[in-house]
């Protein structure tokens, strides 16, 4: 009898924990970030998106796209893995239905490559015409696209996005990439200005800061999927337990590295502790600290309700 009691609350403790998590992949939060650098001429808000892999909240993503109107943000940057590209699974509708809306809020969408964009470009023969079909989304949304590109911004700021080889995503030794990488694909950095780096993995932090990124913006280990008080992160996607960097602000040399924990899983369908996220920056002119974190500002699924 005492172990089919055991058995019984074990059976139902792992339907609490599903439950849970099944929620907290459904309920995203709007957390902010304020970000000085002198040289800023003017405040701005942007909002950081990161790995949605084809999830939606409610229709057409528009519990998403309210929240980020409610932000209303000078432009919106997104930092890849918007869709799932696996061999009979890649769609685009759902990447499709989210840039469409985003061209009705009258700012500017930049959007740099994660992995599964680049496996749509680099393996035609799995993924046939979906790379073309999603640049021509991205033209006729008006997407401003940084593949190994960078674009000015006002005079004062410059942003760029790079392309991250597959051998990288591999390779987990940080010290593999070095500054030159992103000098030989996106030039030098310009100094006298902002500059924000859309980078989908974390882990070459230090490269952004050698190459000269005031603001590097990542993603791609969902914020380590389980996160746990004191310890982070506890598992990335690719299975690897305990990496720095999982997710949240960090700072280096007096810049700034912000790595969203994403919106949607693919996978590894699970999240604990470790709620979907939309990031919003203010960025404000002023020698203050690099970065001013501040949490959980609104309640995705509560829209109107600010905790």
């Amino acid at each position: 009898m005492r172990q089919i009691v055991k058995k019984g609350a074990a059976a139902l403790a792992a339907a609490g924990d599903m439950a849970r998590s099944q929620f907290e992949r459904d309920h995203f939060v709007v957390e902010e970030t304020t970000l000085y650098s002198p040289k800023l001429r003017r405040s701005r808000t942007m909002v950081f998106l990161t790995d949605l892999h084809d999830k939606e909240f409610g229709e057409g993503n528009g519990q998403l796209l309210y929240a980020i109107r409610c932000a209303r943000p000078d432009a919106v940057l997104i930092g890849g893995d918007t869709m799932i590209a696996k061999p009979g699974k890649a769609s685009l509708d759902v990447t499709r239905r989210l840039l469409e809306g985003l061209t009705d809020l009258g700012a500017p969408v930049f959007y740099g490559n994660g992995n599964h964009e680049q496996r749509l470009c680099q393996d035609p023969k799995t993924y046939g015409g979906l790379y073309r079909e999603f640049r021509h989304i991205l033209h006729e949304c008006r997407v401003i696209y940084l593949s190994d590109r960078s674009v000015r911004f006002g005079s004062d700021m410059m942003i760029s996005g790079i392309d991250i080889e597959p051998e990288y995503y591999r390779n987990l030794i940080p010290s593999r990439m070095r500054t030159k990488y992103l000098t030989r694909r996106l030039g030098r950095a310009d100094a006298s200005r902002y500059q924000i780096l859309l980078m989908h993995s974390p882990l070459f932090f230090k490269a952004s800061v050698g190459w000269g990124a005031d603001l590097t913006l990542a993603g791609h280990f969902h914020g380590g999927t389980i996160r746990l008080p004191g310890v982070g992160g506890v598992m990335t996607p690719q299975f690897q337990f305990f990496l720095p960097y999982c997710a949240g602000t960090f700072e280096r040399d007096g810049c700034c590295m912000i790595v969203g924990r994403g919106l949607g899983t693919h996978s590894v369908n699970l999240r604990f502790h470790n709620r979907p996220q939309v990031v919003v920056l203010k960025l404000e002119p002023g020698n203050a600290p690099v970065c001013d974190w501040m949490r959980c500002r609104v309640e995705g699924n509560q829209i109107g309700n600010f905790v």
